[in-house]
């Protein structure tokens, strides 16, 4: 225990032989904190702030019941097969966060780009992003509930993917499907790493 509450502190495993920073990014609203808090072994850190009037005249909202946004970044931790433990770095999704957001990028092996096709435009900047800074991604849909279905090809198409990248479902809510969006995403990596020169 450490003296600031009662909860566990939860050491890295002894099994572990590998880390990777990872980042978790999308617009705002697509469920990068609730990915991030759903996975994570640790308490996850998240610097979620209250929307102000203020933060209205240069955000838009994109759900009246959104209440909430990430200022800074969410962290989390979780280790994948006892052997690798993927460090999750949430990026705000506000445009005026971007400088922060090329900050958090430096030393990631790559990214998970969270996607809601109810608003599949607002994550162009995003995917953008990691293009122009050259990380590797994945592209995982969170499946709200009210989201449209799409066939893959149309996804891929209206996302502008290359054939390579990766492109799952998941629910940003659901620990199983979230692990498998990550897994993907290493899986990815290796097969980047194994294919390079």
């Amino acid at each position: 225990m450490d003296g600031m509450d009662d909860s566990p502190v939860m050491y890295v495993q002894p099994s572990v032989s590998g880390a990777a920073k990872i980042l978790v990014v999308g617009p705002m609203g697509v469920g990068k904190t609730t990915l991030i808090g759903t996975v994570s072994e640790i308490t996850p850190l998240s610097t979620e702030a209250t929307m102000s009037r203020a933060g209205a005249r240069l955000d838009t909202v994109v759900r009246p019941s959104k209440t909430t946004t990430t200022v800074a970044l969410d962290f989390g931790r979780i280790t994948l097969g006892g052997e690798l433990v993927l460090y999750l770095f949430g990026t705000p999704g506000q445009q005026r966060f971007l400088p922060a957001w090329k900050d958090l990028a430096r030393g990631a092996l790559g990214a998970l780009a969270l996607v809601d096709t109810r608003d599949l435009e607002a994550s162009f900047d995003a995917i953008g992003h990691l293009e122009d800074l050259d990380v590797p991604f994945s592209v995982a849909v969170n499946a709200f509930p009210d989201s449209v279905l799409h066939s893959e090809e149309d996804l891929r198409c209206a996302l502008d993917l290359l054939p390579h990248t990766p492109l799952v479902i998941c629910d940003a809510r659901e620990h199983k499907s979230s692990v498998q969006a990550l897994i993907s995403l290493v899986s990815h990596l290796i097969e980047t790493v194994a294919e390079a020169p």
